[in-house]
Formats: C-alpha cells, sequence, structure tokens
C-alpha cells in the first residue's frame, strides 16, 4: 500500500534560511522564488501528472504517488518547514509559511498525505509532548514514514466532543492503556500506522472532565478499520472498533484527564496557517468558475454575475480574518478559530452550490460509469466519474459539518466570547 519507505538525517533538516529570516519586502520575495523555482523544477517527469491530484472528493487518487511526493518533498527540507529546527523542522517565519502554502497552492502541487501528522500532532507533541515523545514521534512526521489519522468524533458525539464514551484504563503490571470504544469520521484510518484518541480514562466523569489524550498504533488485533462511503464514492472516513485495544501506558499525551486542553490545542493548529495555502485554493477554484462563466455566457446572468461577484467578496474578508488571526490580533483564540471555520466552511458551500448554477443542465446529467464500470454494467458510486463541479457541490455539503458543525461553532463565539448563557442541554 505504501511506497519505499526513507530515511532522513534530521540535522540535515536545520537548513540556516539566512537572509530569508529576516523579515523583509525583498527577503520574502527571494523565499517566495525559491519555493516557486523548486516546485517547478520537481513537479515534472513523473510528479508532473500529480499536479491538481488528491483533493477534497479525489482522496483516492494516485495515493501512493503522492506519498512518494511528500518524502520527496522531506528529502530536500520542505515537511514540517514551521517547525523548531531541533526537532526536523527548518525554523520558518510565520511570513514564510504562509508564502509557502501559498505558492504551493499556486503551483497546483497535489493534495498532501501527511497533513494530520505534520500540521496537527506534530505541533501538538511540540507543545504539549515529552521529550521522550516528541524523539520517538517528530522524525516519522518529517519524513513522512508514519501516517496519522484522528480519532475524536463518535456516532453520538460528532461536534460534541466533551461527549464521548471511548473509554480507557490503565493497566499498571502490563503498563498499557486498554481502550474500548468506537470512532466515526476517522480521517484517513485505513492508511495510518497510527491514530490519536480522544477517550474518557476516568470513570464517572463527564463533559470535559475526565478525558486524555493518547496515542495508538492501528496495526493490531483489538482495531478494527471500516471505511465509509461518500457522496463522491470515495471513502476519506472511516469507522475505528476499539475492542481492548492496547498503547503504551506513556503514550499519552499531558496528564490522565487534561485531553480537553490537549484536543482543543490541536484544533488551534487545525486552523492556523495552512488555512492560506487552502484558501489560494478556493481562490483556484473561483477563477476556474468564473471562466466557466464567461466561456458559457453565464456571466451575462445578471443574478450569476452578482453571485460570482459576492464570492470574490467573500474570499478578501476570509484572507483578511486569517491574516489578522495570524498576527495575534484577536480577543480569543477559540473565537476566531470558530470565526474562520464559519467563514470558509459557508463560502465552499455556496461556491458548490453557485458552480452547479452557472454549469447549469449539464450539472443535473448521471455522472458517467468509468470503463470498469460500464465493462460489468455496474452503476454504483465507486464505479461512477464525477466532473470537478459535481464533485465540488457533493464533497461541500459537509464543509459545515466536518471539524465543528456550524452550529457548534456559533455556540462556542457566543459563549466564549459574547458571555451569552449556555445553551440548554
Amino acid at each position: 500500500m505504501l511506497a519505499r519507505m526513507t530515511s532522513i538525517n534530521l540535522a540535515d533538516r536545520a537548513v540556516d534560511l539566512g537572509e530569508w529570516a529576516k523579515s523583509t519586502p525583498d527577503a520574502a520575495a527571494e523565499f517566495a522564488t525559491a519555493v516557486r523555482t523548486w516546485l517547478d523544477e520537481n513537479l515534472a517527469g513523473d510528479f508532473a501528472d500529480l499536479k491538481g491530484r488528491g483533493g477534497p472528493g479525489s482522496e483516492h487518487e494516485f495515493f501512493a504517488e503522492r506519498l512518494e511526493w511528500d518524502r520527496h518533498l522531506a528529502r530536500h527540507g520542505w515537511t514540517c518547514i514551521g517547525w523548531p529546527t531541533e526537532y526536523g523542522g527548518r525554523g520558518a517565519t510565520l511570513e514564510q509559511r504562509i508564502i509557502f502554502h501559498r505558492e504551493y497552492a499556486r503551483a497546483n502541487a497535489p493534495a498532501r498525505v501527511n497533513h494530520l501528522g505534520e500540521e496537527l500532532l506534530g505541533p501538538t507533541l511540540i507543545a504539549f509532548g515529552t521529550e521522550g515523545q516528541k524523539k520517538r514521534f517528530l522524525p516519522g512526521i518529517v519524513d513522512v514514514t508514519e501516517l496519522w489519522s484522528q480519532g475524536y468524533s463518535e456516532p453520538g458525539a460528532g461536534s460534541d466532543l466533551a461527549g464521548v464514551s471511548t473509554s480507557a484504563r490503565l493497566d499498571d503490571d502490563a503498563g498499557k492503556w486498554i481502550i474500548n470504544g468506537q470512532k466515526i469520521w476517522t480521517s484517513l484510518a485505513h492508511v495510518a500506522q497510527w491514530v490519536f484518541v480522544i477517550a474518557r480514562t476516568e470513570k464517572g466523569s463527564s463533559r470535559h472532565a475526565g478525558l486524555s489524550f493518547l496515542l495508538v498504533p492501528l496495526d493490531q488485533p483489538g482495531i478494527t478499520v471500516r471505511p465509509i462511503q461518500q457522496l463522491t464514492g470515495t471513502s476519506e472516513f472511516n469507522e475505528v472498533f476499539f475492542d481492548d485495544a492496547e498503547t503504551d501506558a506513556d503514550l499519552i499525551v499531558g496528564e490522565p484527564g487534561e485531553g480537553w486542553k490537549v484536543a482543543m490545542g490541536l484544533l488551534q493548529f487545525e486552523r492556523g496557517v495552512s488555512t492560506l495555502g487552502q484558501q489560494v485554493g478556493f481562490a483556484r477554484e473561483l477563477d476556474n468558475l468564473t471562466e466557466v462563466a464567461r466561456t458559457t455566457g453565464a456571466v451575462d446572468d445578471p443574478e450569476l454575475a452578482s453571485r460570482l461577484a459576492r464570492a470574490d467578496i467573500g474570499l478578501t474578508v476570509m484572507r483578511a480574518h486569517a491574516h489578522r488571526t495570524l498576527d495575534g490580533d484577536v480577543t480569543s483564540q477559540a473565537g476566531a478559530a470558530s470565526v474562520s471555520k464559519l467563514l470558509w466552511a459557508n463560502w465552499h458551500r455556496d461556491l458548490g452550490e453557485l458552480a452547479m448554477d452557472v454549469v447549469g443542465a449539464p450539472s443535473l446529467i448521471g455522472p458517467a460509469a468509468t470503463a470498469e464500470g460500464k465493462a460489468n454494467n455496474i452503476t454504483d458510486p465507486e464505479n461512477v466519474e464525477l466532473d470537478e463541479w459535481q464533485r465540488l457541490y457533493l464533497f461541500t455539503r459537509a464543509d459545515t459539518i466536518y471539524g465543528g458543525s456550524n452550529e457548534v461553532q456559533r455556540n462556542i463565539i457566543a459563549e466564549r466570547v459574547l458571555g451569552l448563557p449556555r445553551e440548554a442541554r
């Protein structure tokens, strides 16, 4: 399933950014040129076919090849660039990280397979983990030899993480945590070696209390992974069942019962710098859709033209909010993260709807069967081909649900920022 493993000397990754480290317009331009040049030179040959691959609704595309691309990035020092040098990063500044994500998106480079490790778990371990945990896990994230999945949501606790019931008890004699329960919507569990899990470790506890953040190996008899087929026919998400699954006693991040704090810290990283690269991807989608509207004449429809203009304004607002919050100009980090999620999720969902109206009647035509599907008279979702706009529409239906639903984000803003009474439960 996975391409060949690589090994990287982390000392070689501690690249001296030199003049790039200076926060000046010339230094920023030089860094941008360096990133752009490297991407132009390396997204070639076998890697050229990966451009634009693996995005939302297309996570299954060229997985092994995209994994090798990520490892190619690692060998040249372009993974985890914002991490401190002592942990294998480049110590890049905020501005440099923004530039990298912007240039990566502009190059139409393939979707990364290591996002959960590089952008979420790695920074969380650096902030909350022990030195032993950092030494054990960070190198495998840097060189992309270990992939991670996220075990947060449960059938009865989706966006409301405080409602999790998956339990873990410490077996002192065995030196193991014993885990039982079920997670759902577990991103990338079918291709990962590890999962970080929020579990209830204090019997009788409720809500935010008594939770712990555990690092759990997936390849063991006590774990079953079942992919969930999505509207797009792909299976990025999974159900994961824990039946007396085990992990070592020292693979808990933070103290027992502090899992909520660690989990919330991770979510702040999730909505950080990488979202700016996401916005460049959004801009490319809007540009492409605008070109479709010009080609078909849909732009002559005043209503559609107005919606395209509003989409452009919304993208500008989204970008301004991201820059302001990344600069620390916020009253509440939790509130800023929730506003960011509301902005991009609703904008992207609306873009999917706008795409259907711009394309018009052809958007209603059923997706074409693949060659294999036609040959075998198969019409199930795994044997159909969606066009890019159908895929965008179907996938973005979930944007306002995953990663914290609209309702949850609004409650966070109301309760933690505005100080309004808590919602009745």
